[in-house]
């Protein structure tokens, strides 16, 4: 006996429900968007219907939201001339089909339902998963790029030449070997700590980029011990760090009566050691931030006692003095603890004993008494006088202040107008002789107008061949002492050499 079929049986109303089904499934499963895989259903279809209809034909499909009713349409782009006659249709042809047809509008011709074929089914499976490959992982982007720069948690997955590769939830993130702290092993399982540093953007390779070895690791993991940190009383000012071995952090206390020192450090250095055991054993110096750059570097060098601080002109060189027997702590082992409180600090700091700073005042010295007796015909007790005043060059003298100059014991308004005068004179007949020997040289106005090249040194550059600021950044330090002779000490010679090359690389950019 046979059964009526109903419309609730008919097959094809079936296939039409488990198409919304699916997509609720996959969307669910995956965590994206019911809509983002329906649409990839539809970009599915279409590379099937351009199977049986032909490439080059303009398909679209639709996919009813309620009923599941699959409907594919031919496309034709309305013109005013057409070019390409399997996609464009004429304005006199649209308006016989459809009365409101405009150019730059579509007609649409509703095409026979697609059978899937082994093949075609195939394809259009292979289509779905890469779209919802590609929708998950940009959803997985979205959720991750707001945590770029925070601590997350995963579990070792693999092991690929010395990369690991975690299990962060849905997604993978990659450490590389660089990022790993130095000594430190983990094996399949290990669930570790991690900084979130970048998001791979492409869709080839894992899409974390994490690091151990990061200074912002250093202070993810304090903010987590320190909640003084978290809140905002405390703030970390700088991270220097050899990861594994050594670190030092520079912090500071919005409260005056909170030592944010102290408050890292914890009763019995519990909150510091949380941090140095996560960190595998590497020792942390802890230090106060000042705003004084003499008293920040001198904070920065600790543990070592520093005697004074000597700053350069140029402002990123320092020599911190210190006695003989602190050199060793001050400069760390392997010069570790100058070059972390350099890196702290933004100061290229050196090192100098007591003893060898006195050498050096005294060379320093007799240079100066040298050039002023010589060039402003005075005896060596005033030169003495003017140094002892800090007055260091024949320039310092042409734009003193006359009060501020006969104000030095044992001098007078005759006396100080008499030098200031002579420097004035000095420098004006070395402008001309210089200004003359660079027009003979044909000199660039590069090196003529650069502010940090004194008069005294153009004069020694231009008569060893020095006639640019290129030629002068492409010479070593050792021959820029050479040439400039008692102008220039080496690490002023090396400061001068990286600031004209700094502009060969803003150039480049």
């Amino acid at each position: 006996m046979s059964r009526k079929i109903k419309v609730e049986d008919s097959p094809r109303i079936g296939i039409k429900n488990e198409i919304l089904q699916v997509a609720d499934i996959v969307a669910r499963d995956k965590g994206i968007d019911r809509e983002e895989v329906l649409e990839a259903m539809e970009d599915a279809i279409v590379k099937t219907a351009q199977m049986k209809y032909g490439e080059g034909k303009n398909l679209t499909a639709r996919i009813d939201r309620k009923s599941g009713e699959i409907e594919v349409f031919r496309v034709w782009n309305i013109v005013d001339q057409i070019e390409d006659e399997d996609i464009e249709i004429s304005l006199t042809n649209a308006l016989i089909r459809d009365s409101e047809a405009t150019i730059g509008g579509v007609i649409e011709d509703k095409l026979p339902a697609i059978e899937f074929g082994r093949v075609a089914a195939q394809a259009a499976r292979q289509i779905i998963i890469q779209r919802v490959q590609l929708a998950e992982r940009n959803n997985q982007y979205e959720e991750f790029s707001e945590r770029v720069g925070d601590i997350i948690t995963g579990i070792v997955k693999r092991i690929d030449f010395q990369d690991i590769i975690l299990d962060i939830g849905r997604t993978e993130g990659i450490i590389k070997r660089s990022d790993i702290i130095p000594n430190e092993t983990f094996k399949i399982g290990d669930r570790i700590k991690v900084l979130l540093v970048s998001l791979n953007s492409d869709q080839n390779g894992p899409l974390l980029y994490l690091s151990r070895t990061h200074p912002d690791f250093l202070k993810k993991i304090f903010e987590q011990e320190v909640p003084e940190i978290y809140d905002g009383v405390i703030k970390i000012m700088g991270v220097a760090r050899d990861p594994g071995s050594k670190a030092k952090m520079a912090v500071a206390s919005s409260d005056t009566s909170l030592d944010p020192i102290w408050t890292c450090v914890g009763v019995k250095g519990s909150r510091v050691q949380a941090v140095v055991n996560e960190l595998k054993g590497e020792k942390i110096d802890i230090i106060q931030w000042s705003d004084n750059p003499a008293i920040f570097i001198v904070n920065s060098l600790t543990p070592a006692e520093v005697s004074r601080i000597v700053m350069e002109e140029s402002g990123s060189c320092v020599d911190a003095v210190v006695p003989t027997d602190q050199l060793s702590a001050a400069i760390g082992r392997r010069g570790q603890n100058v070059r972390l409180a350099s890196k702290l600090t933004g100061w290229n700091i050196s090192i100098v004993t007591e003893e060898q700073d006195a050498e050096n005042r005294a060379k320093e010295s007799a240079r100066l008494v040298k050039l002023l007796t010589e060039n402003l015909d005075v005896d060596e007790i005033v030169a003495h006088l003017l140094i002892g005043e800090g007055y260091n060059s024949i320039y310092d003298l042409s734009v003193v202040n006359l009060s501020s100059l006969s104000s030095i014991e044992g001098f007078d308004d005759d006396i100080a107008s008499e030098i200031k005068q002579r420097a004035v004179l000095f420098l004006e007949n070395k402008k001309k002789d210089i200004e003359k020997l660079c027009k003979e040289k044909g000199v660039n106005d590069d090196i003529l107008q650069y502010k940090m090249i004194s008069p005294e040194l153009l004069e020694a550059l231009v008569k060893a061949g020095i006639k640019s600021l290129d030629d002068l950044g492409s010479l070593s330090t050792d021959e820029l002492m050479e040439i400039a002779g008692d102008f220039l000490n080496k690490k002023e010679s090396e400061t001068l050499i990286m600031k004209i090359r700094e502009k060969w690389f803003e150039n480049e950019k």
